[in-house]
């Protein structure tokens, strides 16, 4: 190995200290963005130059050890800490924070969920800052539609689809959450009408008649549950339009970082998980509906039981920037970096003097 193998391996050296510099960087400043998930840089060394592979011992002589010089070094892992952030009191009764661990679901209208890869399809947010835009829950950030479990006009129909009865309890079938709809029908003083769910599909089915747009609603809240209720201006009954559902993943860390606050969970990720906070919604999701690989209904697309986990309304995630730390960091790797320089610094100047013995 020349005199250059040291340059090179202080350029490699330089190269991922920068890169862990720009980690430092994004942490500072996302400081004050709801919801980020700081990162970390682990680093890694390059190959080895083996100048000899070693030798085993004889009956005359001990064994040598092996000689290898490196080439420097690399990153090795970016990882995110998806621990959950210090909340942020907002005082707006749609801002919602998850106590626990778990993401918002969020996506188009119109997306079909038949299968857990439709439900991987979905975007995923720990950023609860929602409000509702024409009639439906959306996330500020995009407007991307929120999934959750409306109020439904039939009971939860069994895994086989068997329909239930009209008592208005929350279907299983993920979907959009919206208002209902307001009720045109005589002497019924805009009465919320609820969705219905198909029993051959297992999906939510909207009213076609006696409707007209949605309910004009007041005082609408989001409890610890996920249950958002209101009031019906038109008639002052209160109403309950649904509970918003989370997902979990086996690995956090496998989740992809895509755009703002929004992570998508491909296969690093593992499996995906669905729930309502504090367990609100039990049942088989999309009423026994999801289809696994081979065509049959999944026993797994069962609700998942994730007791402990709730939500805080009037409350934003926080950053999960500690500037203590990232400040010791940025120090560590500009030492690092200024290190390597100085590798070169020497390299050059050993060059240099083989260059002049000429002389």
């Amino acid at each position: 190995m020349s005199m250059t193998g040291a340059m090179s391996a202080a350029i490699s050296g330089m190269k991922t200290h920068m890169q862990a510099l720009n980690v430092v960087g994004n942490n500072i400043a996302n400081v004050n963005t709801y919801g980020y998930k700081a990162q970390r840089v682990t680093f890694k060394e390059s190959i080895y130059n083996t100048l000899s592979a070693g030798s085993g011992a004889t009956t005359t002589m001990g064994g040598t050890n092996p000689q290898q010089i490196g080439y420097g070094c690399s990153v090795g892992t970016i990882d995110l800490d998806m621990s959950t952030g210090d909340l942020s009191p907002t005082g707006l009764a749609t801002d919602c924070a998850i106590n626990g661990d778990g993401f918002f679901l969020v996506g188009p209208n119109g997306q079909n969920i038949d299968s857990m890869d439709d439900v991987k399809s979905l975007s995923l947010t720990r950023v609860g800052n929602f409000e509702f835009r024409n009639g439906y829950l959306v996330d500020k950030t995009s407007g991307n539609l929120v999934y959750g479990f409306l109020t439904s006009s039939l009971d939860n129909p069994t895994a086989g689809g068997a329909a239930g009865t009209a008592v208005g309890n929350a279907s299983t079938a993920l979907a959009p959450i919206r208002l209902p709809m307001k009720s045109t029908a005589a002497d019924t003083m805009g009465d919320a009408v609820y969705v219905g769910v198909d029993a051959d599909t297992g999906k939510n089915v909207d009213p076609t008649t006696d409707v007209d747009g949605f309910i004009d609603y007041e005082n609408l809240s989001i409890d610890a549950n996920g249950k958002i209720t209101c009031t019906n201006k038109d008639t002052g009954d209160p109403v309950v339009v649904g509970y918003l559902a989370l997902g979990t993943v086996d690995n956090p860390n496998g989740l992809l970082h895509t755009d703002g606050p929004y992570y998508t969970a491909g296969d690093a990720a593992g499996d995906i998980t669905l729930s309502a906070p504090n367990s609100a919604v039990t049942g088989y999701l999309n009423n026994g509906k999801i289809e696994n690989a081979a065509g049959d209904t999944d026993p797994a697309t069962m609700l998942s039981a994730k007791s402990g986990t709730g939500i805080m309304t009037s409350y934003l995630e926080g950053s999960g920037t500690d500037l203590a730390t990232e400040f010791s960091n940025m120090i560590v790797y500009q030492r690092g970096y200024q290190a390597n320089t100085r590798i070169i610094s020497v390299t050059d100047s050993m060059l240099e003097e083989l260059v002049n013995i000429k002389r």
